[in-house]
C-alpha cells in the first residue's frame, strides 16, 4: 500500500524544526506538547526513519530530517498557494528585498514556484546592503522588504522571532580557548547580539574570520576556521551533527517586513506578502 505524507504532520515537523522546540512549536500550532510529539512521531513512522535529535535543550533535525524539511516546506507552501491562488491570475511586477541569510533559503523557491503558478507576473528578489536596499525601497523598485528589524527602511508591518544555531565544522575543536570566531561584516545586525551571549556566558572569543557574505562565512566554517551563528536553515549538513552543550546559547533575532504604502491593494504584492509570511 503506497504511504502518504499528510500535510498536518509535515506542518507539525517544520514548525518543530522552525521553532527549535517541541514545546514553542505546540504553543504557535495551538496544541499540547504531548499532541504534537504523538503526530512527530507518527511522521517518523511513515518515513521509517528519526527526524529529530531531542535534548533538554531543543530539538535539531537528523540526516533524514534535513532531507525531507525542503520537501515539507515547499509541499506546506504549494499546498497554501493551490488553495489561494487557483482561478485567479496575476499580472504586474513585485521587488522583493530579502537578507541574504533569506534569499539563500527556501523563501526563493516559494517565490518562483508563485511565479510559476502566474506566467504574466514577475518577482524581482534582491539582497542588497542596507543603504542600497534603502533607495530601492524609496524609489519603488522593491514593494517589500524582509529583513532584521533594526535594518528595514520603516515600520513593519509585522514581525517574526527566529532561532540562530552554531555551524561548525567538522574540524572544528569547539573547546578551542579562546574560541576562533567567524562572524558576518559589522553591517550584520546581531552580530552584537552573538558577542554579548559569548560574552554573558564567561566565553573567551577572538574574531577569526569575517565576511559579508554568506557564502564567506559558510566557506569559513567549512574549513575550519571558526563557529558562526547562522539560521537552522543555512546550515549544511555537517554543520549541524554537533554536540554544542560546549557553546554558549544563542539569543533568536527579529525579522520584519515592511511594504511599500502605494501597493496596498496590489493583488500581485498582496500574494508575494502572503507568502513570505507562509514560509517564514
Amino acid at each position: 500500500m503506497a504511504k502518504d505524507l499528510e500535510i498536518a504532520l509535515l506542518r507539525a515537523f517544520v514548525t518543530a524544526v522552525r521553532a527549535g522546540s517541541i514545546s514553542r512549536a505546540a504553543s504557535g500550532l495551538g496544541q499540547t506538547q504531548p499532541a504534537l510529539s504523538q503526530q512527530l512521531r507518527r511522521l517518523e513512522g511513515v518515513v521509517g526513519r528519526p527526524l529529530l535529535h531531542r535534548s533538554p535543550s531543543g530539538v535539531t533535525p537528523t540526516r533524514a530530517g534535513e532531507e525531507l524539511l525542503p520537501y515539507a516546506e515547499r509541499i506546506l507552501s504549494l499546498s497554501a498557494q493551490a488553495l489561494t491562488e487557483t482561478g485567479r491570475a496575476l499580472t504586474g511586477h513585485c521587488g522583493v528585498g530579502l537578507l541574504e541569510d533569506l534569499a539563500a533559503s527556501r523563501l526563493s523557491q516559494a517565490l518562483a514556484d508563485l511565479a510559476r503558478l502566474h506566467p504574466g507576473a514577475t518577482l524581482e528578489v534582491l539582497s542588497l546592503s542596507g543603504a542600497a536596499m534603502r533607495e530601492a525601497y524609496d524609489t519603488g523598485r522593491v514593494q517589500l522588504v524582509l529583513d532584521a528589524v533594526p535594518d528595514i527602511p520603516g515600520p513593519p508591518r509585522w514581525t517574526v522571532r527566529r532561532p540562530l544555531t552554531w555551524a561548525i565544522g567538522q574540524e572544528m575543536d569547539v573547546a578551542t580557548d579562546p574560541l576562533p570566531v567567524v562572524l558576518f561584516s559589522s553591517t550584520c545586525s546581531w552580530r552584537t547580539a552573538v558577542l554579548e551571549a559569548m560574552e554573558r556566558a564567561g566565553r573567551s572569543w577572538r574574531v577569526a574570520f569575517e565576511s559579508n557574505s554568506l557564502i564567506g562565512v559558510l566557506a569559513a566554517v567549512r574549513a575550519g576556521l571558526g563557529v558562526a551563528a547562522l539560521m537552522p536553515e543555512n546550515l549544511e549538513p555537517a554543520m549541524a551533527r554537533h554536540d554544542t552543550a560546549a557553546l554558549p546559547a544563542l539569543p533568536e533575532v527579529e525579522l520584519g517586513l515592511v511594504r511599500h504604502p502605494p501597493t496596498q491593494g496590489d493583488p500581485l504584492v498582496d500574494a508575494v506578502e502572503s507568502a513570505l509570511r507562509r514560509m517564514i
